[in-house]
């Protein structure tokens, strides 16, 4: 019953922020890099996150203490990436914030000691720094792939449903229920956009989580859940690199981004990333051995890339 009681709040607050959007003109105005052609309302991310909060004050008593604080560490993300929907702040002064949520959220979490991957357990204080940069870069990233309708919105569903079927974590389906509400009104033609405040916020959270718990295998789950984003924005960023361009400036170069100037429609983008997403969910919950699963989604990747590059060249 709670999640259907969010589910309705989030479609409540998300269409109270468009009309106040619209009353104040907190528009995102289209242009060069824009994948949309007409001025939308945005901030709506703002409902995911209410929602979410109101869902882990909620869920309290069922979750560890350290994993409670640490997700609260989102807040001054989300007040950040509302105040730089509102009046376009400094990247020094977002980058600023999100750093100090990040060394706060590893604080609480009582560091990582060890990360298990592949055939290696990495050990040591230095450990704390690979995941310092890798919830810092999550919480960028998934800002990022934020691009057309319906994209990161359902990214968040798929991700709260894993968290919910495979971690047993009642806040996957608070996730699910705030996604949706807005998705409701997110959905191509979109009539409101997530903002900073929904998608850095969502990759803070998602960082949160996946440092939370670094043995038996579960970084593999959530390499698997945000396997999209994660490959896609890392790999967009070292091919920029090669090419001799300007990593900080603005492009719209991801392969979602390139799929829909080849002729892909919004939805069309986002059911195929539906398909996948869900295709190697069921492949988390039923293949026992993690790795497995990972290997399979990155060679599923390369192949995906190469057909995006056949269909709009990387240039």
């Amino acid at each position: 019953m709670i999640y259907i009681v969010l589910f309705v709040v989030s479609i409540v607050l998300t269409y109270m922020i468009k009309a106040y959007a619209l009353k104040r003109s907190v528009m995102d105005i289209p242009n060069e890099r824009s994948s949309h052609t007409v001025p939308t309302p945005r901030g709506g991310g703002a409902a995911i996150i209410m929602v979410f909060y109101m869902g882990l004050f909620y869920f309290r008593e069922n979750i560890d203490a350290e994993l409670f604080y640490a997700l609260l560490c989102g807040l001054p993300v989300a007040l950040i990436g509302l105040l730089d929907d509102i009046f376009t702040l400094s990247s020094k002064i977002r980058f600023l914030v999100q750093s100090v949520s990040a060394g706060m959220a590893l604080y609480f979490l009582g560091g990582v000691t060890s990360i298990e991957f592949i055939l290696f357990e990495l050990q040591g204080w230095w450990v704390n720094m690979i995941a310092f940069f890798a919830i810092v870069w999550l919480t960028n990233l998934y800002n990022f792939l934020d691009g057309i309708d319906g994209y990161a919105g359902s990214e968040a569903v798929t991700v709260g449903l894993g968290l919910f079927l495979l971690f047993q974590n009642p806040l996957g389906l608070v996730i699910v229920a705030a996604a949706l509400g807005f998705l409701l009104f997110n959905w191509h033609q979109a009539s409101i956009f997530m903002g900073d405040i929904g998608s850095t916020t969502l990759g803070f959270v998602f960082a949160v989580f996946v440092f939370s718990d670094t043995g038996n295998g579960s970084i593999y789950v959530w390499l698997v859940l945000l396997s999209l984003f994660w490959f896609d924005a890392t790999l967009t960023l070292v091919r920029r690199y090669l090419n001799g361009e300007r990593i900080s400036q603005a492009h719209k170069k991801h392969g979602y981004q390139r799929l829909v100037q080849s002729g892909w429609a919004h939805d069309k983008v986002v059911w195929t990333a539906l398909l996948y997403n869900l295709l190697f969910l069921g492949l988390l919950y039923y293949v026992e051995s993690g790795w497995i699963v990972f290997v399979l989604s990155i060679l599923s990747l390369v192949g995906i890339a190469r057909f995006i590059d056949s269909r709009k060249a990387f240039v």
